[in-house]
């Protein structure tokens, strides 16, 4: 029986933002992203440097295959210069095709990702995912984002370059990394968890990368629904820590976060160029 253990049905009541956006929202914590929190990432935005946060799509991505469909990008030219008309003067054009799972790399967990006892975040049905796809939380629901970011260097904060074991990251470990970092974490703010495990990826070893993984443990959970974060992202490719910590709860934080709380996740975020500049300069936030 891997049902949630009680302890962990008492987090999730209390954390709950089912109803707090009315019955018929559908994007959870994106709600909290308002004027104020965009104004504060633009603000954010003083030197003009662009990173970006996208581990590479294609061939060599982080999938291994051990879940059904979960494959690495796969591109094929479906033609190469391809004159229309047969005359080599008129228009000639070359065009590629990419089939992927939607979690091969660098993603979003939507709101219909993860439920249990048959229902999803704010108490809608899994019923509503079918052949067709998720039809109340698709990604048509989430819109824009445009925010403030934050970098929480956990690696940084512990003195290592990564993990080797399954490091459980509780609101504690976050409080101190946003304090390293000079940077009090506000509502509606997007937050990138660095543990280093890409270190992993970048030495070929895709089974360590998949596990033992670090990551958002049990006790950051209320630390996210307190700090009313819009969205967390983390540069694993679990998200939570794995193995988890209580054998009998497979994967709560995934349970718990986008069921109950709403929250929007992010998995294999490249977060190492961007912390070695924070790192360098000190700042942590961005838009």
């Amino acid at each position: 029986d891997m049902s949630m253990p009680a302890y962990l049905r008492e987090l999730a009541g209390r954390v709950s933002n089912w109803g707090r956006w009315g019955a018929d929202d559908r994007r959870g914590t994106l709600n909290l992203i308002d004027d104020a929190a965009v104004a504060r990432g633009l603000a954010a935005a003083r030197q003009g440097k662009s990173f970006s946060l996208s581990y590479p799509f294609d061939e060599n991505g982080p999938q291994l295959g051990f879940i059904p469909g979960r494959i690495n990008p796969e591109r094929t030219m479906v033609s190469i210069n391809h004159s229309m008309s047969g005359d080599p003067g008129d228009f000639t054009s070359s065009d590629d095709a990419v089939s992927m799972g939607i979690q091969a790399s660098t993603h979003l967990d939507s709101l219909a990702h993860v439920g249990y006892d048959g229902l999803l975040y704010n108490g809608v049905s899994m019923s509503t995912t079918d052949d067709a796809g998720s039809h109340e939380f698709g990604i048509e629901t989430v819109g824009p984002i445009v925010s403030r970011g934050i970098l929480l260097d956990i690696a940084r904060l512990k003195g290592v370059d990564f993990f080797d074991e399954n490091y459980a990251i509780g609101g504690d470990d976050l409080d101190a990394a946003a304090r390293m970092g000079g940077v009090e974490v506000k509502p509606g703010d997007i937050v990138c968890v660095r543990t280093g495990h890409m270190h992993w990826l970048n030495v070929g070893n895709k089974i360590h990368y998949s596990t033992p993984t670090p990551g958002l443990g049990q006790k950051s959970i209320e630390w996210i629904r307190d700090h009313d974060v819009a969205i967390v992202a983390t540069d694993t490719i679990v998200f939570e820590c794995y193995p988890p910590e209580d054998p009998e709860a497979m994967l709560p934080v995934h349970m718990i976060n986008i069921r109950d709380i709403g929250l929007v996740q992010g998995q294999n975020w490249l977060l190492d160029p961007l912390a070695a500049d924070c790192a360098v300069d000190g700042q942590y936030e961005f838009l």
